[in-house]
Parts: C-alpha cells; structure tokens; sequence
C-alpha cells in the first residue's frame, strides 16, 4: 500500500496568517483602548466686552473609571473655568470628569487672538495618566470687537417725511444708538418763488429757511417753512442754512445729492420720499391795471407788477378795438403809465397775461365828469329860428340832433368847430336839442319879442337873446347864457328850457 507523502508547508502558511492577523489586531486596539481625554471647543464673540469666549469640552474616554484633570495648560494663559449653577466658577484643574461622561470650561481670550490651545493632562483611579491636547482656529470669523455705544455721524442712517405743499418735513436717526459726543447733524428746509410750476430759473428763496439738527440727545427734528401762493419749489436738503443757494439761477449751483430722498450720497443716507417738489397755481407777479378816460376819446392804460410775490418781469399785452395792440414789459416792483389807446380804438379795451385777460383788465371808455360841454346859441326873428351847437377844443365830436315842429336836423360838431342850423318860423313855442350819446336834451322856447302872437311874423321881429336865459330850469339844474349861449349839463334825460 502506498501512502501519501504529506507536507507541513500548507498548515504552516495558514498558521503564519492567523497570529499576524492577530497581532494587527492587538495594535489598532491598544490605541483605541488607551486612557485620554477627548477636547474640542466652540466659541462666540461678547460684543460687550470685545472678547472671544471658548466653551472647552473635555470628555472622558472611559466608561468604568473616572477621570481627574491634574493639570491644564492654556495657551493664551487665561483662566479656564468651569461654570457651576447657583456658585462661583472653579478652575478646571483638579475637576473630576465622570466615566464616559465631560465637563465644559470656559475661557476669555482678547478679540484679536487667531488661535487657542488647550493642554489637559488626566490621571484615572487606575493610577494611569495621558496628555491630551485641543485647539481653535479663530481667525476664520475676523476680530471680535466691543459693540458700539454710539453711531459716527459720518455713518449714521436717517429716515424722512415731506409734503412739499403744506412746506414741512420730519427726519429722524436709525437706529437705538445716539450720535458720538458732541456730533450734530443739519437738516434744512427751504421755498422758492418759481417763475413755472415745472422747474425753471431764477428763484428766489421765500420767508426764512427752516434748519435744526440731530444729536446731542436729539434724535427727530421737524421742519416747517412758509410757501408762496405761486409757482414754488420746496427743498428738503442735507447741512445747515449756510446751504441754501438764494437765488437758483441758469447754469448755477444745484443741490443734486444733498437732497434728501436722492439716489446719491449724502441724500440716499435718509430713507424717505423724495425730498423736493415744483408746483403752484399762478404766477409770482402781481399784474394789475388801471384805466383813465380823457375829454378827447382816448384811454391811458397804467400797469403795474407792484405786490408781495412780484419776482419776475410781466409782459401785458393791450388790446382795442379794430385790432390795435400793444405790449408792455413791466419790472417786478414797477409800474408804466405811458400806454394811450386812441379814442377810435377805446370802444373796448383788454389787457392780458399769458394770453388770458387779468382780473379787472376790461374797460370802456367813459366820459370825464370834467370835459366842457357843448353849448348852443340862438338867433331867433320873426321869420327864422336859428340854433347853433359849439363843440369846445379838446373833446370828442358830438351828435346833436336839432327838431323844431316836425322837422329835424342832425349834425356832428368836431371839437373846436360849431354848426348852425336855421328853421322857418312857425305856430311851435319849443325846439329840441338832443345830445343823444352824452343823454342830454335842452328845450329852447321861441317867443321873439315883438312879432304878435307866438311868432309867425305877425309883429316886428326882435333881437337876438342876449344876457341871462330866461326859462324853466328842469330836475334843478341851471343853464346859463352868455350872448345867448346856452351851457348843457351833465343830466341824462334832463331838459333845461330856455326862452329864445
């Protein structure tokens, strides 16, 4: 029978492996079993202070026997303590650490410190000790720096109200902070006179800029100004009243930024509506006219730009009739007097402001309560009777309308002229004599003495009227006749008799 021939050369392999794998074994445990403490760390920054406060945790590896920290070694050397409820905190050196449990200690840093260390030496009731380390990286969150007790006024925030119409503002500062020291901060309200309710140049500043600041305790201002009844433009602006550009002109200084509300610095550190405004319903002048009737038929227009909210020139323009204009310039606190519409064109007069017609701007012409009246004479026979109307130099032509019996005669006297106008004799004792545009009428009697009866020429005819009328005076009011004249007055529909 023939055996196999066995070898060791397998089982040997297999036993090699087995005690290597063992031995490995046996290492990586060694490590893991070995007494030591676990140490990590949070941190945060104590705004109030500007220091770094670490929380260390120091865990216990073992779950049978406690731990006692023997010694601790921090790096920045600052005390590291642990906090007890109810007591006063106690170094963390010599604080027993339960099985499988920690403790957490706490140490200040300065806020600037980058990095911390933590060295803790421990000792088990097994009489084993170990040295264990942990650190903090605290740059990575920047330095930590005391929390500010006040605001700079060059980074101060501010939040604003404004109605432009009513003239008034509110600005207040951000924030629970005041601003530092002595700090203040100008805020200004103004108005302008406006010449368009658009923006336009020149203004001029109206009343007195409102201007307050904020700090030294206060932290909210109100603002109030004055706005004219006219195109205006109201400012709320950054800086005291030494800001203010009086006057706004073409091509001068602006606020631009200084606005507040504006997209631009410093304007946009207050948040809020826009802080200006145009508007108004008229014009900041103060157009006026005044209208002077003359003896001859014409009007002598005086205009004036003379008021409280007269800031800018005012173009008048003067209509009359039959297309006649003129245009007349006035200066703010001026007034012109020169402006004659001619008696053809005084019929209807208009003066006018950007093309509308201004309160009180018609006017016709009136007759003056002191040009002379016309006057009439009389040449009166047994034959004829004969009424002569004189117009006096310096007035208008006048109408006059002649009727004796059933005849009338109509006649236009140029002034500083006379017309004469010649009836036959007859049975009427009156004649008629009307002014029709003036509303005056004169009863001139015919009784020549010496012709019989009341005239037809039965007797001698008589002379002429001389010395005073002799006659009936109407509603009381009196004519006289020198060499026969008779002097109308001024009585609309009022007769004055008078005996020829």
């Amino acid at each position: 029978m023939i055996r196999p021939k066995l070898s060791l050369r397998r089982p040997l392999a297999v036993l090699a492996a087995a005690l290597i794998g063992l031995t490995g074994a046996a290492a990586v445990a060694t490590p893991a079993a070995a007494h030591h403490t676990t140490i990590t760390a949070t941190v945060v920054c104590d705004q109030l202070s500007g220091e770094r406060v670490i929380t260390w945790t120091v865990a216990n590896s073992e779950r049978r026997t406690a731990a006692t920290v023997k010694k601790v070694t921090a790096e920045p050397s600052t005390p590291v303590q642990v906090l007890v409820p109810g007591a006063e905190p106690v170094d963390l050196q010599g604080v027993a650490i339960p099985r499988g449990g920690s403790v957490q200690a706490v140490q200040r840093v300065p806020g600037t410190t980058e990095s911390a260390k933590l060295i803790v030496e421990g000792r088990w009731d097994n009489r084993r000790e170990k040295t264990n380390e942990g650190t903090i990286n605290l740059a990575a969150d920047g330095a930590c720096t005391p929390a500010p007790k006040c605001v700079d006024a060059s980074e101060a925030k501010y939040s604003h109200t404004f109605d432009g119409p009513k003239g008034t503002a509110t600005v207040k500062l951000e924030g629970d902070l005041p601003l530092c020291g002595e700090e203040k901060q100008y805020f200004t309200l103004v108005s302008y006179f406006a010449p368009r309710p658009q923006f336009a140049t020149p203004q001029y500043v109206y009343g007195e800029p409102d201007s307050d600041f904020l700090g030294a305790g206060q932290n909210e201002i109100e603002l109030n100004v004055g706005v004219p009844d006219c195109h205006t433009q109201v400012d709320l602006i950054w800086g005291g009243v030494d800001e203010v550009i009086d006057p706004l002109v073409e091509n001068g200084k602006r606020y631009g930024s200084k606005k507040l509300g504006d997209k631009g610095a410093p304007g946009n550190r207050s948040s809020g509506p826009q802080g200006w405004y145009n508007g108004g319903s008229k014009n900041c002048t103060t157009p006026a006219s005044t209208f002077a009737s003359a003896c001859d038929g014409s009007v002598t227009v005086s205009l004036s730009n003379d008021g409280s909210i007269s800031k800018y020139p005012v173009e008048f323009e003067v209509r009359g009739e039959n297309g006649w204009s003129k245009t007349v310039t006035v200066e703010p606190g001026k007034a012109d007097n020169e402006t004659v519409v001619p008696a053809e064109n005084a019929g209807k007069i208009e003066v006018l402001v950007d093309g509308e017609v201004i309160e009180n701007g018609t006017y016709s012409w009136e007759r003056p309560e002191d040009c002379p009246l016309p006057t009439v004479t009389t040449d009166a026979d047994c034959e004829t009777f004969g009424l002569t109307a004189s117009n006096p130099e310096g007035g208008m032509p006048v109408k006059v309308e002649f009727t004796y019996g059933d005849k009338t005669e109509t006649r236009t006297v140029a002034p500083g002229s006379s017309e004469k106008v010649t009836f036959p004799a007859g049975d009427e004792e009156v004649a008629l004599v009307v002014l029709p545009e003036l509303g005056l009428e004169l009863e001139v009697v015919y009784a020549p003495e010496g012709c019989g009866g009341g005239g037809g020429g039965e007797e001698p005819p008589g002379l002429p009227v001389t010395g005073a009328a002799a006659g009936g005076i109407a509603a009381g009011a009196i004519a006289l006749l020198a060499l026969g004249a008779v002097l109308f007055v001024m009585a609309r529909r009022r007769r004055i008799h008078f005996t020829a």
